[in-house]
């Protein structure tokens, strides 16, 4: 049976502005260009005056604050049929980005373009090698798919006779294994050394067997080949007995032995990422007071289109009124509507992380002035959160994903945060002054009797940091730090 009745809710929605808004907040200044471009493409009625006719006349409008009414649920655009064009002209939220945002810093300098290496994939090069090998067709296609199912590391992952399964499937080619084998011997001989290896220790002994006349290497061979669970784990004193080596002897055939690269894959792979860190802040130290700047790029000279603020007009102003001038009419309010919602949210992304960093910056003050991880304090979203007035979330999205460039390196914000560790005197320290400690331990330690981790608790204890071993090991796997059985060196 239907029945009608009324119910009362409270629901949180986010308008479409906050959700821009939130969306670009989070996108790194190296991925604001494209998503801007993509603004630009989408949107006619938004203009960046970088690539505008500067001729052009602009019309300046004073600016506003985009925390009053930018980003309201109120100001969703409307949908009725009339509405005062006049007043949206004279709208002071239409605002234009000039050299105001500037001076942020020198826009020669911060608008040079990262060079990149033009050069070719690792399974181009691997390509281009096959091409150079006098192969009948078959063989040839033998080898193809033998590159093509090499993983990223430079390994055959694939059994030969799943190989053979898919050159019968997709390229109809019927071959045993014993000829993908020899193929696969003639790629094992490319460069880099390793590559088509089917596990490490045929990887390892594919780079020594190309020098194998040295002595030494003779030695490593046979090391490899025999040994190889023996060296992973550093049992040395058994290597020693077993190949009759004193330990000067056996330091060489380690030395070569390392030498060697597990990964061949990776010596041709870098990525566009790698060499493009680009800081979204700046700080300086200018005789002791830190001077905090936003890279230029994050404040880019966007205006509303002027053509389609007077094609608006143009219509309103036109003595027809059916239903397509309407239309017409609507669309290009929408587009004008989304262009300042645009700019008003690039604008409230500047301020707010302008606010974000500059709070990091004054609770940190003593380490941005030394860049001594000694002197950073204890400090979650939460303490930086409350400085602004904001939510965790928004630190968060900053924090996770923004860098600063600083006197002493380039550091992503979210490594400035850290929990407190109490000491015996009561007072409370980061954890990465501890891990700084921990990491000192260790590097100033024995390397053939190298620390466990129940003395380096106790040597933390000793220096007033009262941790637990576990915590040790956290900390020290965290830092990339094998156990000490793997630190051992002869």
């Amino acid at each position: 049976m239907l029945r009608q009745n009324l119910q009362q809710k409270l629901l949180q929605k986010l308008s479409p502005q906050q959700i821009q808004f939130i969306k670009l907040l989070q996108v790194p200044t190296v991925s604001l260009d494209t998503r801007i471009k993509e603004e630009l493409e989408d949107n006619p009625a938004l203009e960046d005056l970088s690539l505008a006719n500067m001729n052009d006349p602009v019309e300046e409008y004073p600016d506003r604050d985009p925390d009053e009414d930018s980003f309201n649920a109120e100001d969703d655009h409307e949908t009725g049929d009339e509405f005062n064009v006049d007043d949206y002209l004279q709208d002071d939220s239409i605002n234009d980005y000039g050299s105001k945002y500037d001076q942020n810093g020198d826009d020669d300098e911060d608008r040079k373009e990262i060079p990149i290496a033009v050069q070719s994939s690792f399974f181009e090069s691997l390509q281009a090698q096959l091409d150079l090998v006098p192969l009948s067709d078959k063989d040839f296609r033998i080898g193809q798919q033998i590159i093509g199912s090499l993983d990223d590391d430079g390994y055959l992952r694939r059994p030969v006779n799943s190989l053979v399964d898919d050159l019968a499937f997709s390229q109809n080619v019927f071959a045993e294994e014993d000829e993908v084998l020899e193929i696969l011997k003639v790629i094992q001989s490319f460069d880099p050394a390793g590559v088509g290896a089917r596990d490490l220790q045929e990887c390892l002994l594919i780079q020594l067997r190309k020098r194998e006349h040295n002595p030494v290497v003779q030695k490593a061979i046979r090391v490899v080949e025999d040994y190889l669970d023996e060296f992973t784990k550093k049992h040395y004193d058994k290597l020693e007995r077993s190949l009759n080596m004193d330990s000067e002897e056996l330091k060489e055939v380690i030395a070569e032995i390392l030498k060697l690269n597990p990964k061949p894959g990776d010596s041709n792979a870098v990525t566009t990422k790698q060499l493009q860190i680009i800081p979204d802040f700046h700080i300086s130290n200018n005789d002791g007071v830190l001077v905090l700047t936003l890279n230029s790029k994050n404040a880019p000279e966007l205006r509303v289109s002027r053509s389609y603020q007077e094609m608006f007009e143009h219509y309103d102003k036109s003595s027809q009124k059916d239903k397509k001038l309407k239309e017409a009419v609507q669309f290009v309010k929408q587009k004008l509507d989304s262009a300042k919602w645009f700019i008003d949210a690039i604008k409230q992304r500047q301020q707010t992380l302008l606010k974000t960093m500059n709070a990091i910056m004054h609770y940190q003050y003593d380490y941005f002035l030394t860049g001594d991880d000694k002197n950073l304090k204890p400090m979650i979203l939460k303490d930086i959160a409350d400085r602004i007035g904001m939510d965790i979330s928004t630190v968060s999205r900053v924090a996770n994903s923004k860098y600063v460039q600083t006197e002493f390196g380039t550091f992503l914000l979210k490594s400035f945060f850290s929990e407190a560790i109490q000491m015996e005197s009561g007072e409370e320290v980061s954890n990465k002054e501890v891990k700084k400690i921990l990491e000192e331990c260790i590097g100033n330690e024995d390397k053939k009797r190298p620390l466990a981790d129940e003395k380096l608790t106790e040597i933390l204890k000793e220096k007033g940091y009262n941790i637990a071993r576990r915590t040790v090991a956290k900390y020290r796997e965290a830092m990339n730090i094998p156990v000490a059985r793997l630190r051992k060196e002869l």
